[in-house]
Protein backbone atom coordinates (compact mmCIF):
# COMPACT_ATOMS: atom_id res chain seq x y z
CA UNK A 1 0.00 0.00 0.00
CA UNK A 2 2.74 2.47 1.02
CA UNK A 3 5.69 1.02 -1.06
CA UNK A 4 6.21 3.29 -3.78
CA UNK A 5 5.04 6.45 -1.88
CA UNK A 6 7.98 8.74 -0.37
CA UNK A 7 8.45 8.87 3.35
CA UNK A 8 8.97 12.14 5.64
CA UNK A 9 11.46 12.25 8.52
CA UNK A 10 10.55 14.37 11.08
CA UNK A 11 12.83 15.78 14.02
CA UNK A 12 11.95 17.12 17.32
CA UNK A 13 13.68 20.12 18.78
CA UNK A 14 13.17 22.98 21.13
CA UNK A 15 14.34 25.91 19.21
CA UNK A 16 13.60 26.25 15.70
CA UNK A 17 15.90 28.92 15.00
CA UNK A 18 19.06 27.09 16.80
CA UNK A 19 17.62 24.26 14.25
CA UNK A 20 17.90 26.30 11.44
CA UNK A 21 21.39 27.66 11.96
CA UNK A 22 22.69 23.55 12.69
CA UNK A 23 20.26 22.09 9.60
CA UNK A 24 20.94 25.08 6.88
CA UNK A 25 23.97 26.15 7.73
CA UNK A 26 25.95 22.83 9.30
CA UNK A 27 24.30 20.32 7.13
CA UNK A 28 23.88 22.55 3.96
CA UNK A 29 19.98 21.42 3.75
CA UNK A 30 17.30 23.77 2.03
CA UNK A 31 14.58 24.75 3.54
CA UNK A 32 11.76 24.44 1.39
CA UNK A 33 8.32 24.82 2.95
CA UNK A 34 7.53 26.23 6.61
CA UNK A 35 4.18 26.37 8.99
CA UNK A 36 4.77 29.43 10.67
CA UNK A 37 6.60 29.33 14.10
CA UNK A 38 6.54 25.54 14.70
CA UNK A 39 7.77 23.30 11.48
CA UNK A 40 10.48 23.68 8.99
CA UNK A 41 10.30 21.85 5.74
CA UNK A 42 13.80 21.10 4.47
CA UNK A 43 15.19 19.26 1.19
CA UNK A 44 17.34 16.70 1.38
CA UNK A 45 17.97 14.92 -1.96
CA UNK A 46 14.58 13.77 -3.22
CA UNK A 47 13.05 13.40 0.58
CA UNK A 48 12.02 15.99 3.07
CA UNK A 49 12.64 16.37 6.80
CA UNK A 50 10.45 18.38 8.81
CA UNK A 51 12.02 19.98 11.87
CA UNK A 52 9.36 20.93 14.36
CA UNK A 53 9.17 22.60 17.85
CA UNK A 54 8.01 20.33 20.65
CA UNK A 55 8.47 19.94 24.63
CA UNK A 56 9.61 16.14 23.74
CA UNK A 57 12.72 17.32 21.79
CA UNK A 58 16.10 15.40 22.93
CA UNK A 59 14.08 12.29 23.93
CA UNK A 60 14.55 9.92 21.01
CA UNK A 61 17.44 7.40 22.04
CA UNK A 62 18.03 6.14 18.38
CA UNK A 63 18.86 6.63 14.81
CA UNK A 64 16.29 9.29 13.64
CA UNK A 65 17.76 10.01 10.04
CA UNK A 66 20.26 8.51 7.99
CA UNK A 67 22.10 9.51 4.85
CA UNK A 68 23.50 7.46 2.32
CA UNK A 69 26.14 8.85 0.73
CA UNK A 70 27.68 7.00 -1.66
CA UNK A 71 31.29 5.92 -0.80
CA UNK A 72 32.15 9.99 0.20
CA UNK A 73 31.68 9.15 4.01
CA UNK A 74 35.85 10.34 4.66
CA UNK A 75 35.19 13.55 2.91
CA UNK A 76 31.65 14.09 4.40
CA UNK A 77 32.35 13.51 7.78
CA UNK A 78 35.61 16.04 8.00
CA UNK A 79 33.96 18.46 6.42
CA UNK A 80 31.06 18.34 9.12
CA UNK A 81 34.08 17.87 11.69
CA UNK A 82 35.40 21.49 10.18
CA UNK A 83 32.23 22.88 11.00
CA UNK A 84 32.12 21.82 14.78
CA UNK A 85 30.26 18.60 14.53
CA UNK A 86 31.27 16.17 16.88
CA UNK A 87 30.79 12.48 15.93
CA UNK A 88 29.39 9.86 18.81
CA UNK A 89 31.48 6.75 19.22
CA UNK A 90 29.88 3.45 19.96
CA UNK A 91 31.27 -0.01 21.30
CA UNK A 92 30.00 -2.68 19.26
CA UNK A 93 31.31 -5.78 18.24
CA UNK A 94 33.00 -6.76 15.42
CA UNK A 95 33.16 -2.88 14.38
CA UNK A 96 36.80 -1.15 14.81
CA UNK A 97 36.76 3.13 14.68
CA UNK A 98 38.80 4.54 12.27
CA UNK A 99 38.86 8.27 13.23
CA UNK A 100 35.14 9.32 13.88
CA UNK A 101 33.81 6.36 10.93
CA UNK A 102 32.64 2.63 12.42
CA UNK A 103 33.73 -0.03 10.15
CA UNK A 104 31.92 -3.42 9.91
CA UNK A 105 33.50 -5.00 6.69
CA UNK A 106 32.25 -2.90 3.66
CA UNK A 107 30.26 -0.97 5.71
CA UNK A 108 31.57 2.54 7.06
CA UNK A 109 29.31 4.23 9.43
CA UNK A 110 29.28 7.71 11.19
CA UNK A 111 26.95 9.04 13.89
CA UNK A 112 27.01 12.63 15.33
CA UNK A 113 23.95 14.77 16.90
CA UNK A 114 21.89 17.64 16.24
CA UNK A 115 21.93 20.61 18.81
CA UNK A 116 18.82 18.68 20.49
CA UNK A 117 20.51 15.52 20.89
CA UNK A 118 18.58 13.91 17.46
CA UNK A 119 20.99 10.69 16.41
CA UNK A 120 21.80 11.42 12.84
CA UNK A 121 24.07 9.23 10.48
CA UNK A 122 26.17 8.91 7.47
CA UNK A 123 26.68 5.69 6.03
CA UNK A 124 28.34 4.75 2.73
CA UNK A 125 26.42 2.49 0.07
Amino acid sequence: MLGNVNAVANLAVKDLAVARRFYEDTLGLTQVDAEGDEVIVYRSGTSRINVYRSAFAGTNQATAVTWPVDGDIERIVAALKAKGVRFEHYDMPDTRLEGDIHVMGDMKVAWFKDPDGNILNLIND
